[in-house]
């Protein structure tokens, strides 16, 4: 028994030596300016239940995003510190090394690509949705045209919805949706219980989230329009920062880390494998 013991003790202190040589190994890979600080700056904005927010109770930053990101910092053997930045500033915080990337549930894009590379780990989509004191009126996604309907202006949603409306509902002789643009979901939900907005749309993943916290309130209206791919965008002077992230959550992946945050918010549905610029 004692041989045994010792055996699979040894094993153990092998395991624990392979997998910080192999943590040595990554941080080697990351550019200088970030082994000399030791820690991943992660750009954030806590307003997008379930991906980041606030704990109501204690101010505590929560979120897929928060987890994700620190189990990141943590494979890469660095400290994680985030920094709420506004989403129109993300791009330059990047680009001035105010942060080193940005987990803030932005949608890859071939416009954005143009300004970052995106390490793309979810997929997401437009969801059309309404109050359920509308089903009446607004029964499924076809009842959408003619209504006005709102969305963050801060996405690429607004323009996707007018050309959802080209197609389904002009081409077909109904009436245009009129695009509300919103300061953020939370403005939508606000102008959407206001009647300000008929519809509302947002990310197909934090829809559950708050139907969850306001039972009985809203309703989906058909599926996603479509999906696209969530990113981390890494500025495009700093490929080395971005191959170690990228293989950092992979890494996570392979291990399970990242199937267990996922299921831990509720957002199995909106797994991928991790990959580098697919958005369109």
């Amino acid at each position: 028994m004692k041989l045994k013991h010792k055996t699979m003790l040894g094993l153990a202190t092998l395991a624990a030596t392979v997998t910080l040589a192999a943590s040595v190994a990554h941080a080697a890979d990351l550019p200088d300016r970030i082994k000399k600080a030791g820690k991943l700056v992660i750009a954030s904005q806590a307003n997008y239940p379930p991906i980041a927010y606030k704990d109501p109770a204690t101010g505590e930053l929560m979120g897929l995003d928060i987890d994700l990101g620190a189990a990141i910092a943590k494979e890469l053997g660095l400290k994680v510190e985030y920094q709420e930045t506004a989403f129109a500033q993300v791009f330059s915080s990047l680009t001035t090394g105010r942060a080193d990337i940005a987990m803030v549930a932005i949608s890859d894009t071939a416009e954005r690509q143009k300004v970052a590379d995106f390490i793309d780990y979810m997929k997401t989509g437009p969801q059309f949705f309404t109050l359920q004191a509308n089903a009446a009126r607004i029964k499924g996604i076809a009842d959408v045209c003619g209504t006005k309907v709102g969305a963050s202006r801060n996405t690429n949603w607004p323009g996707q919805i007018a050309g959802w409306s080209k197609d389904n509902c002009e081409a077909k002789g109904k009436p245009a949706i009129t695009v509300i643009g919103t300061e953020g979901s939370v403005d939508a939900r606000t102008q959407l219980k206001t009647g300000r907005i008929d519809v509302a749309v947002q990310g197909s993943e934090t829809l559950p989230y708050f139907q969850g916290m306001e039972p009985n309130t809203y309703v989906l209206l058909g599926q996603p329009l479509f999906a696209q791919e969530t990113g981390i965008p890494v500025s495009k002077s700093e490929p080395g920062l971005r191959d170690a992230v990228l293989e950092a959550l992979k890494r996570l992946q392979a291990n399970g880390t990242y199937d267990k945050l996922l299921a831990k918010y509720k957002l199995q549905g909106s797994a991928m494998p991790a990959a580098l610029n697919q958005g369109k």
